[in-house]
């Protein structure tokens, strides 16, 4: 678990990643052969799964004339601001014109998210990629948009025939790359689509991941829920396709903050996949996540996965502390438990493709223009931003520091010139336009001449030659996002001066490349003070410190690319594979297996917790209880002569007596095996009275100690055990808190004395050495040696010690002779002889309430305490209700939980 401390106080990289990408390869490579070795599937693919497929798709065979007008086109996601200058010449290369009988489909690359597709293409050398994303608006030849629904059968698989021939940029370096790359679209809904994408992603989790509410984006009224039926729907869709593809062995990447429902429905759908979750945007802190109405949704989504993976540690640090404060889950050393499944959490930074980068600005067509603009702003130093015009991107706030500084430091006044180039956003904001128009309207009139102009704003698309030579001449570059992922612009601005000036940069601290750039200016974009200040150390840096600090900043933007980048998620994934827990999913248990060695055993034991088995887990703990199908579940099984039933709980016999206590043909167990009442039996046997039970008092003492410091927590005396309970307390302080007592508890008072310390869900139980479950476990099969059938269900770390028990054959034996357990020993005395069990290795059904991956000793598994019930009430579908009271049982107990909730 990464440590509390502040977000900007954590090493960008972690140790290790500062190694070359041709090192990354061969780890990868060793980890590979370790887990062919230890028996792991591995099918040598990777699928990723993007928002949009990296091409735009036209249907020249098909015109629009529905009559109808089409919605607008949707913009490429993070469409790039740069074009190239030989667009229409490189577009005429790269279109794919098929022959008629494929009917005419053509493609062209979409312009947008070139880290993460280079990144995934440069996987290509060593793993068959395939990429999973939505076709994109579908564009006829007259550029009219072609709704989905009107797109046949026949002509989508034509469009998936033609795209397999497509390879962009036949030039390009990366073109070999390209062609091991496969393309599988999704096919989406025009309304799905674009409520999907317009709707839910651009209007409500994206404001929200850069710290704004919806309604502080909308232009009329906003609901943060009216889009999520499309946001849902085309998740769905993306994990369908998915399935449809899936091979045994393959690597799942799901990238942003588009699919985050993804995870977990094919979790849902292939339990076994090995998935990875990248998000590209910030992630908030808890205290604006829980705006979302669609939280708890969101992140159980992207808990689907087996390792989530964002930008920094800070955004990883958000979203740990989210899924504790917002969802209650708990975390551990390897990342958060939800129902047994761990999902890993990390970060890595995503860097650009410096190559591809480096190769364009040596293009002949940027120095005439570099040179151009030397003569236009000679004598003047140049600052240059470039900027979508958008909310969280700063401009704003970047203009009037850039008015602070001609105020602070008048000697530039004359001297320097901002070039602030802003492009259009995905959503346009008219109303920012005109703020921005106006501030650098008085900027200008402030401090302007009829010979000196101090701000050029340039509101357009910068063609790919004018963007480079625009970085090149650049005597400071600043970029002061109010909040950001990944800015490319301040990463190719490196790349750029190292062929000229090594100019500095300054950048904003609340970018999520910041602590990757320590070696340029950094700065709080809201205070103008600072800023204006960084800018004028910057234009006035001597050319020795320009050096250094560049020479590190070029190593680190060379270093940490998108190759390197998408090289590290592989690494880390193979990693997640080779922990405890991954390599064996828990079977389901087999229900005509089950049945069929029921039905053929003479004598059958069933041993079952309560909490989390029996009943579900609730916050108010004596609210739990059974339900009428688990009543008649127990009355049926206990009712057969042939069947030995106890329930083993935790639970002190008070709460078992008062709810379950009808049953007379069933055992109990309270406290963890600390007092046993056989069936019929009135008395309960307590195991601890010839303990030394002394210890109570001291970690009673302790427990008080930190219940006063820890709000909302509480003791529960019990007769044989004690335990402080933080589930009404913060969750962080309270596991905080949980873990200090542990350690005071283990270090200094378990060594001295004959107990225990058991970290239980949100609490924590000191007990007896010699009593747990699992003695009693043990007790009662040397007391029926004769079962020929052993059913035992349990969901928690307590259960573990049952399961445990019930490791009866070691690997290449049949027969098990028992010697008499502890918990015999304890009542009976000393003497008991060894006995043979008649039980045989395939009848014991040991079974874990939770999720497949869940850490634990039980052979099966069923997902929730209901299945416990419904597999249990088939055992003895064939058997008649007993005539006792059930109805009347259950009525009772519901009116005395009512009556106690109205106490509460």
């Amino acid at each position: 678990m990464p440590a509390t401390t502040d977000s900007f106080s954590e090493p960008y990289t972690r140790q290790g990643d500062d190694i070359s990408i041709d090192q990354v390869r061969e780890d990868i490579a060793a980890l590979e052969e370790q887990h062919r070795k230890a028996g792991i599937p591995l099918s040598g693919r990777i699928i990723h799964v993007c928002h949009y497929l990296p091409i735009v798709a036209t249907y020249l065979a098909k015109t629009n004339n529905t009559g109808v007008l089409s919605p607008p086109a949707t913009p490429p996601a993070k469409a790039a601001d740069v074009l190239d200058t030989d667009k229409d010449a490189a577009s005429s290369e790269s279109i794919v014109k098929p022959a008629a009988e494929e009917n005419d489909w053509a493609f062209s690359p979409r312009y947008g998210h070139a880290a993460m597709i280079s990144g995934i293409r440069s996987l290509s050398h060593s793993h068959e990629q395939l990429i999973v994303g939505w076709t994109g608006d579908i564009l006829s030849s007259s550029s009219d948009k072609v709704p989905a629904d009107t797109v046949s059968p026949e002509e989508r698989l034509s469009f998936e025939t033609t795209l397999k021939k497509y390879h962009p940029k036949e030039s390009d370096p990366d073109d070999e790359r390209d062609r091991k790359t496969k393309y599988v679209p999704v096919w989406l809904d025009d309304k799905v689509a674009h409520g999907h994408y317009d709707g839910y992603c651009k209007q409500t989790l994206w404001p929200l991941f850069h710290y704004l509410l919806w309604q502080d984006v909308a232009t009329e009224y906003a609901s943060a829920d009216s889009h999520y039926p499309y946001y849902e729907s085309a998740n769905a869709a993306f994990a369908r396709s998915i399935a449809e593809v899936y091979r045994t062995g393959d690597l799942i990447w799901v990238h942003d903050y588009h699919l985050l429902l993804v995870p977990r429905l094919v979790r849902e759908s292939i339990p076994d996949a090995v998935i990875g979750l990248f998000v590209h945007t910030p992630f908030p802190s808890s205290e604006v996540f829980r705006c979302l109405p669609r939280r708890k949704e969101i992140l159980d989504g992207m808990l689907g996965a087996n390792l989530v993976c964002f930008q920094t540690y800070s955004y990883s640090r958000h979203f740990i502390s989210t899924c504790i404060r917002v969802c209650g889950y708990e975390t551990t050393s390897r990342g958060i438990d939800v129902e047994g499944h761990v999902t890993a959490v990390l970060h890595c930074p995503v860097g650009i493709d410096a190559e591809r980068v480096a190769r364009d600005i040596t293009r002949p067509g940027i120095k005439p223009k570099l040179d151009a603009l030397r003569n236009l702003y000679e004598g003047k130093k140049i600052i240059v931003g470039r900027d979508k015009l958008d909310v969280v991107k700063g401009v704003i706030q970047k203009l009037r520091a850039f008015e602070k500084l001609l105020q602070d430091y008048p000697e530039w006044v004359g001297n320097v010139v901002m070039i602030q180039v802003t492009s259009p956003a995905l959503t346009d904001s008219p109303k920012l336009e005109r703020m921005v128009s106006e501030i650098v309207a008085h900027i200008n009139g402030e401090y302007g001449s009829l010979d000196f102009i101090p701000v050029h704003h340039y509101h357009q698309t910068l063609k790919k030659d004018e963007f480079y030579a625009l970085l090149s001449v650049a005597d400071l570059a600043v970029i002061t996002p109010l909040r950001d992922g990944m800015n490319t612009t301040s990463m190719e601005f490196v790349i750029a001066q190292e062929g000229t000036s090594k100019s500095p940069s300054v950048l904003s601290e609340f970018m999520g490349i910041s602590k990757n750039m320590e070696d340029a200016l950094l700065v709080n974009p809201w205070n103008l003070g600072d800023v204006a200040a960084a800018i004028n150390q910057g234009l006035l840096m001597d050319p020795a410190e320009k050096a250094e600090r560049h020479a590190k900043l070029y190593k680190v933007v060379t270093t940490h690319t998108s190759h390197t980048w998408a090289a590290v998620l592989v690494k880390m994934l193979l990693g997640q594979m080779g922990l405890q827990g991954m390599a064996r999913q828990t079977p389901y248990i087999p229900k005509e297996l089950l049945e069929g060695l029921y039905a053929k055993a003479g004598k059958r034991l069933f041993l079952f917790d309560y909490d989390g088995t029996l009943a579900p887990i609730v916050k108010t703990p004596s609210m739990a209880i059974p339900s009428e199908s688990t009543l008649e579940a127990l009355e049926k099984l206990s009712a057969d002569p042939q069947n030995l039933v106890y329930i083993i709980s935790g639970r002190d016999g008070g709460f078992l007596e008062q709810h379950l206590g009808h049953l007379k043909n069933v055992g109990f167990s309270a406290e963890h095996g600390g007092f046993v009442k056989e069936r019929g039996a009135d008395e309960w046997t307590n195991f601890t009275k010839s303990l030394d039970m002394s210890w109570m008092a001291e970690v009673e003492e302790i427990f008080r100690y930190y219940t006063e410091r820890t709000t909302g927590s509480h003791i529960e005396m019990k007769k044989s055990s004690i335990t402080w309970h933080y589930r009404g307390s913060d969750p962080e302080w309270g596991q905080f808190q949980c873990r200090q007592c542990q350690d005071l508890l283990e270090n200094n008072l378990a060594h001295k004395r004959p107990i225990e310390v058991l970290v239980g869900k949100k609490n924590l139980e000191v007990r007896p050495i010699a009593v747990n479950k699992g003695e009693i476990v043990k007790r009662i099969l040397y007391k029926n040696p004769d079962a020929e059938f052993i059913f035992c269900a349990g969901d928690d770390k307590t259960d573990e010690d049952m399961f445990r028990a019930l490791l009866l054959f070691p690997p290449g034996t049949e027969k098990v002779t028992m010697e008499a357990p502890l918990s015999v020993t304890l009542i009976d005395g000393e003497g008991a002889p060894p006995v043979e069990l008649a039980i045989k290795s395939e009848a014991v059904f040991t079974t874990a309430v939770g999720h497949s991956s869940k850490r634990t000793l039980a052979s099966w598994h069923v997902t929730t305490p209901q299945e416990i019930v419904e597999h249990m009430l088939d055992l003895v579908k064939d058997v008649s209700h007993p005539s006792s009271s059930t109805d009347a049982v259950v009525a009772v107990a519901n009116a005395e939980a009512a009556t106690e909730k109205s106490n509460l």
